[in-house]
């Protein structure tokens, strides 16, 4: 399963039994940790998230609200005797605070806690069945978002076509990833030829907080999914630039201009007691937008 949990879809206080940001997303049997506002790890439990599956965790910027409840959730690890590494990819001062903190209560971590400094867009995590990426946006500190896409080969075996040409299992890996094969008498065999269409990459995009703008466009351009901040409804659009924040409407565009398959808004001000105004207003631009709702779990 390629889904994403939402844990958190709060802005800066939790309100309105609304919580600060915090996404859990569940692909190739792990859990990818996007962000940790105040009391993810509470979250995480409400909703069933397995903290042992937690392999890596991803803080897109150091206003409290989406990391205030990282220290709590390393801390419970420890004392739940976590033994596997936990890698997690921040602006560089994280660290030291992290440092600072476990310093000051004479903790010691029973498992590694492997820290990636964020420093511009670029691939963070490559494994077998999926990729993260990482690109800037635009905040009044600095700020990322993030990308997740499965990373299938694009062709499947044609068994059939690979019988009849006798072609040796050994080469089969490099037919999945579109090579041609050539026989022992000289014939070409294109990929074509002997393979299949393979699964889609599905993808997900995370627009951590920021203002309006085109810049991180070439990063989400086809995402099947995509989660772009909505503090604000356009009634406050100044508000929202002056704080560095976008509207339900803005978020639609951003959908549309990056013709994204699916559009979930978040980061509700806590100004809005409700917030069915907000997809109302997107939905305007972009039909294909929802609400992102504590405890739902959302498939790319």
């Amino acid at each position: 399963m390629f889904g994403v949990t939402i844990l958190g879809n709060n802005s800066a206080v939790p309100a309105h039994d609304r919580h600060p940001t915090a996404q859990a997303v569940t692909i190739a049997g792990e859990v990818l940790l996007l962000d940790c506002g105040e009391g993810t790890q509470l979250q995480i439990k409400n909703y069933f998230v397995k903290r042992s599956r937690i392999t890596r965790i991803f803080i897109s910027h150091l206003h409290g609200d989406h990391y205030f409840g990282l220290i709590g959730l390393i801390s419970s690890m420890a004392l739940i005797n976590r033994a596997t590494p936990l890698h997690l990819y921040a602006p560089a001062p994280l660290k030291e605070l992290i440092d600072l903190q476990l310093s000051i209560s004479d903790s010691v971590l029973p498992y590694e806690l492997i820290f990636h400094p964020l420093s511009g867009a670029e691939t963070l995590v490559t494994t077998a069945k999926y990729k993260v990426e990482v690109f800037p946006v635009e905040h009044r500190i600095e700020c990322y978002g993030f990308l997740i896409r499965e990373n299938h080969a694009p062709r499947k075996i044609d068994p059939q076509k690979t019988r009849e040409y006798e072609i040796p299992h050994a080469y089969f890996e490099k037919l999945q990833w579109g090579a041609d094969y050539q026989t022992k008498d000289g014939r070409l065999l294109t990929n074509e030829m002997l393979t299949l269409p393979g699964k889609n990459n599905a993808s997900y995009a995370y627009c951590a907080d920021t203002l309006y703008t085109d810049s991180f466009l070439p990063y989400i351009q086809n995402v099947d999914l995509l989660y772009h901040e909505s503090t604000y409804l356009d009634d406050f659009e100044l508000q929202a630039k002056d704080r560095f924040h976008s509207t339900a409407r803005q978020a639609a565009m951003i959908a549309e201009k990056a013709s994204a398959g699916h559009l979930l808004l978040g980061h509700f001000s806590s100004k809005f007691k409700y917030v069915e105004a907000f997809e109302a207003e997107a939905r305007e631009v972009f039909p294909y937008t929802d609400l992102s709702q504590e405890g739902v779990t959302y498939l790319v």
